[in-house]
């Protein structure tokens, strides 16, 4: 549900997503129905007449179109989810509320004719795709769903009132469609949060599931907003991905090098010097590394900076540089900063930039503390 035209970014490796304008014939390497083909739903009158299947569940993916892998994957699970004899709804809708400037609206890509032969392709029954009018039929809604302090951070800070906007229309999709379960990409990590926090709030009788973010093979994040980018700025976007894995694997090998300190230090049962012999390391060598790497308490702060190197690299490029909106490493409950003395617990490491014209975002889940 992300949105915001070359200025956003939505979910999660492979194929990528139909880029024709509706109308036209899908791209080569465009999804085909294998199956028979979703309904499709205009209005909520058709929505509410379709047949909820008999003792088995409704799951929903909601969606603004543009549909690549990574929508095909929460697709896909919903269909898993839902079993053979439950009943899969994508909501196709391109929500007004979450677009700072009408521009992007505007240029924000249709392609329903593709998105249904992707919907078919990946085990959907039937596609809700309203107008404006049908979700709004009063014009922009006087009562709306506010994010709280939760949604001014990071993104909300960025884009103000996009999450307001987005929690009022997930909020309609959920009681026109009525499922028993809905899934979202982890992509958009603070968006499912937000999401997650807002069906507990209001006593949504609904499960939230979040799905993997789906990459393509180069790490990028799949989104719908990345055919905006040249093959240069490409280039440059890679940055945001391999800033994540570097600090993933930074905190692994500290964590694992902290193990090791644990596990040769005096005390920790046996003789030291067997305890390095056991790991085939000399003792000078391991006390080395152990100084240097192995302490607990430092672990939020060497992601931070293994991340940020990537990043400010990819921010000096002479050609398309990086354009970094934030850094964050941040609890996934309420998305605020993470001390640096923190030792355990769970984390997202999450960031946003621009390259050209077009903004980007991504995010990878930690933990701390994991070996110990």
């Amino acid at each position: 549900m992300t949105t915001s035209s070359r200025t956003g970014n939505t979910g999660p490796t492979a194929s990528k997503g139909p880029t024709t304008p509706k109308g036209t014939e899908p791209p080569k390497g465009t999804a085909t129905p294998k199956g028979p083909a979703p309904a499709l739903l205009r209005t909520a009158a058709e929505l509410d007449a379709l047949p909820r299947p008999a003792g088995a569940e409704r799951v929903v993916v909601m969606t603004m179109g543009a549909l690549h892998d990574g929508h095909a994957t929460l697709v896909r699970a919903a269909r898993q989810a839902a079993g053979p004899d439950g009943q899969v709804v994508v909501t196709v809708f391109v929500n007004p509320l979450q677009f700072g400037e009408a521009a992007d609206l505007d240029r924000y890509p249709r392609t329903l004719d593709a998105d249904l032969a992707t919907a078919a392709e990946a085990g959907a029954d039937a596609v809700f795709a309203p107008g404006v009018d049908e979700v709004y039929p009063g014009g922009e809604p006087q009562v709306r769903i506010s994010a709280g302090p939760m949604g001014e951070r990071l993104e909300g800070a960025h884009r103000p009132g996009h999450f307001d906007g987005m929690l009022t229309v997930v909020a309609k999709l959920l009681h026109l469609t009525r499922p028993d379960e809905a899934l979202y990409g982890q992509k958009d990590a603070q968006q499912l949060a937000l999401i997650r926090r807002m069906v507990r709030d209001l006593n949504f009788g609904v499960r939230i599931t979040g799905v993997p973010t789906v990459r393509d093979a180069d790490g990028l994040a799949l989104s719908s907003r990345n055919r905006f980018l040249s093959a240069d700025e490409r280039h440059t976007a890679l940055a945001l991905s391999r800033a994540l894995f570097a600090a993933r694997d930074r905190l692994a090998a500290q964590q694992a090098l902290h193990e090791r300190a644990k596990a040769t230090a005096p005390g920790s049962g046996g003789d030291r010097a067997a305890g390095l012999n056991r790991l085939g390391e000399a003792r000078a060598a391991a006390d080395a590394q152990a100084v240097a790497l192995a302490r607990p308490n430092g672990a939020p702060a060497a992601v931070r900076a293994t991340a940020r190197t990537i990043l400010d690299e990819a921010a000096a490029r002479s050609r398309h540089p990086l354009v970094l909106d934030y850094l964050a490493l941040v609890d996934p409950a309420d998305f605020t900063e993470i001390p640096d003395d923190r030792e355990s617990g769970e984390a997202i490491l999450a960031v946003a930039a621009r390259v050209g014209d077009t903004r980007l975002i991504d995010n990878i889940p930690l933990t701390f503390g994991a070996l110990s």
